[in-house]
């Protein structure tokens, strides 16, 4: 069953590459999506899911898994800027939770990163690629679920190196 862990440790030995992974940029109305490459150097933007009933949401992150062979999944943890817990970072967990409930899904290690101004990084890298507004738009979310994968990528090549 699909559980949040709580050091990344154990996520980086569940996941060893060759592996992709998914990052989830888990929002009120879109979950931005992000993959990783076979050996977790690099992630990159895949697509915004706009969010309807949690059966369809998870129906299309299942589709994903399967599509792409996806061996892990990172959840960006919404805290507030003192690092205490919030309504989003308590659904954040709540959708974790039903995830590991869903068939297609429950099998996957998972990890939560630390989201905390990742979509303001990812604002302003749209802003400096000159990107217009209406694609800006439609891309954030799956760009801000990059900035999220990419510094547990970052993080779990470190813990790796040290083992």
């Amino acid at each position: 069953m699909t559980e949040g862990f709580v050091d990344l440790h154990d996520f980086a030995a569940a996941t060893a590459p060759p592996a992709a992974i998914l990052g989830l940029d888990f929002g009120t109305k879109t979950i931005g999506i992000a993959i990783s490459d076979l050996f977790q150097s690099v992630a990159t933007p895949l697509v915004t899911i706009r969010r309807e009933k949690f059966t369809q949401d998870a129906a299309e992150l299942a589709k994903l898994v399967v599509a792409r062979d996806i061996r892990g999944l990172i959840l960006g943890l919404p805290r507030n800027m003192d690092g205490s817990e919030g309504p989003r970072a308590q659904s954040t967990r709540a959708f974790l939770r039903n995830i590991g409930r869903f068939e297609g899904l429950s099998h996957l290690p998972a990890a939560f990163w630390d989201e905390r101004l990742s979509t303001v990084a990812a604002e302003r890298a749209l802003l400096e690629a000159d990107t217009s507004r209406k694609r800006r738009a439609e891309v954030i979310d799956a760009v801000a679920a990059s900035y999220i994968l990419q510094g547990s990528l970052d993080r779990m090549r470190v813990i790796r190196s040290a083992e």
